[in-house]
């Protein structure tokens, strides 16, 4: 492999990256790029590794040896701070990140988010290793138009709405909604990242991902992932147009959101491992302001691509409306809007999102078609024992 330079045109040398939740989506896709574009070396560190398997073996893959998978998790294992200390960086992508379970599974939410990632950033700041902490879009809450009266043209003024990494408030519903214990908890954690880096010089950056989509991302319930699981809304969706149901619309699907897709989320992170001068200190939006829609637009946008994709035709009713408390249980309550500023991304990295929300959502459905079409057909063609 030649010598690949920084952006300061340095030459980049090998590291050994630690890996926390190198199992989940965007592990797989940050291992896969680690492995095929660079000399890294990574250890692999997760509870499962089906989404990785594939990276693993045969022992004749050509980054054998580059790769470790160690099986632990990170709230009891005495195994964590040796594998810290053997690595150059720690990336943390281990959390609980399903919306279903903020307000359902409060405490473990909690738990997993803060009180589990405690030694990481412990560990991290006493043997001086550096941190690429995975946070989330979600600490920033509500914007702060969505207080504005409904009829107020300051509503689309971008400066009610457009969530900035060093100037945006983070506002969060009142504590019975009990949806927001996933970002306080994330909140609390980046503060105390950016305090060991301000009192102890802990070498950090800190990632805000705002829905990243791509293949692997989540599970089908009932295929690979439990009956009764409720994944992000896009999987949700997915799971929807595969079963050929209707696709369940929230409070009228009304919420906007933003969607970037994994491969370029990826480019950034790799950017951000490889230029610690640039990414020390800083906190990064990795989003696509341009691929903006309601949810509903999302719907509407999801059965024309898999209607291409799977050659099926479009089911009669193809969406619904229920509540949020018909689909999520109480304590439910939600953002507005969620839009990244992309300055500071731009500024030190010079990266940008290149792909299209419909060529994201065909490169999405297309894989989950052929990975999960059959699967299906097989579990609901089963005879129902009388």
């Amino acid at each position: 492999m030649a010598s690949r330079l920084d952006l300061d045109g340095n030459p980049i040398k090998p590291l050994t990256i630690c890996m926390i939740g190198a199992g989940g989506f965007i592990g797989s896709h940050l291992c896969e790029k680690l492995l095929s574009e660079t000399p890294h070396k990574v250890l692999a560190l997760d509870v499962y590794n089906d989404k990785i398997k594939h990276l693993l073996e045969p022992e004749t893959l050509p980054w054998n040896g580059r790769i470790y998978f160690h099986r632990l998790n990170i709230k009891n294992d005495s195994r964590l701070e040796g594998l810290i200390k053997m690595a150059d960086l720690t990336i943390n992508l281990a959390a609980i990140c399903t919306p279903a379970d903020y307000n359902t599974r409060p405490l473990d939410t909690i738990y997993s988010n803060f009180i589990d990632a405690l030694p990481v950033v412990k560990y991290c700041s006493e043997n001086n290793k550096r941190l690429i902490h995975f946070s989330t879009c979600e600490v920033y809450g509500k914007t702060i138009g969505s207080f504005l009266p409904k009829d107020s043209p300051l509503r689309q003024d971008p400066a009610y709405y457009v969530l900035k990494e060093d100037v945006s408030p983070c506002i969060f519903g009142s504590i019975e909604k009990q949806r927001w214990s996933y970002a306080c908890a994330k909140q609390l954690i980046e503060r105390l990242v950016y305090a060991e880096g301000a009192e102890n010089g802990l070498e950090f950056t800190i990632v805000r991902p705002f829905n990243w989509i791509g293949p692997r991302m989540d599970f089908i319930p009932g295929i690979d992932g439990p009956s009764e699981g409720v994944p992000r809304v896009l999987a949700c969706f997915s799971n929807n147009l595969l079963r050929g149901e209707p696709l369940k619309l929230v409070d009228g699907g009304e919420s906007q959101r933003t969607f970037v897709y994994i491969k370029d989320a990826i480019e950034a992170v790799l950017l951000m491992i490889e230029n610690p001068a640039r990414a020390n200190g800083h906190i990064f939006n990795v989003g696509n302001p341009n691929n903006e829609v309601t949810v509903r637009q999302l719907a509407e946008m999801m059965i024309q691509v898999y209607a291409k994709v799977s050659g099926d035709p479009t089911i009669e009713t193809p969406t619904v409306d229920v509540s949020s408390k018909e689909f999520y249980g109480e304590g439910y309550d939600d953002s507005d809007k969620r839009i990244p500023d992309m300055t500071i991304i731009n500024k030190q990295l010079g990266w940008n999102p290149k792909t299209s929300l419909w060529d994201l959502l065909e490169s999405t459905l297309t894989y989950q078609h052929r990975t999960y079409a059959e699967a299906i057909k097989s579990v609901t063609a089963k005879p129902v024992a009388s």
